[in-house]
């Protein structure tokens, strides 16, 4: 099962790749990044919130490539609002990777996302949360 090979790759890691398009030059952008994966749930946070260039991209174009060691997904985000989303997002960022290290990363607190369902409905969704202030 695709969806649960995934899951079993992202859960024996503390980063993963994703790809976005660029939302101007339509070029594919490979980047790395942390996420926290909660009840097949899988959480991003822009480093530097709603300023971050692959949150803009994903704006532009919602489609993007989750990549976690030779596991490969494409997901689409859809938006959502809520700024106790956003913090909880954070508490489980700073519960996985350190408060120092959530503190000397991310800048920028205003936005977050979890992942996507695929084209299957399988588990992963991506969501993104949009707030002012956490």
């Amino acid at each position: 099962m695709p969806a649960e090979a995934l899951l079993n790759s992202l859960r024996r890691r503390k980063e993963i790749r994703i790809i976005v398009q660029g939302r101007r030059t339509g070029r594919r952008i490979t980047l790395p990044v942390w996420f926290v994966l909660d009840d097949n749930t899988l959480w991003l946070l822009p480093v530097s919130g709603s300023r971050s260039q692959w949150f803009r991209n994903l704006r532009a174009n919602p489609s993007l490539v989750i990549g976690a060691g030779e596991r490969r997904a494409t997901r689409t985000a859809e938006l959502l609002t809520g700024r106790a989303r956003v913090r909880s997002v954070v508490e489980r960022f700073r519960k996985k990777y350190g408060r120092a290290d959530v503190a000397r990363y991310y800048s920028h607190f205003d936005r977050s996302c979890n992942a996507c369902r695929g084209p299957s409905g399988r588990r992963l969704r991506l969501r993104w949360h949009l707030d002012r202030r956490v």
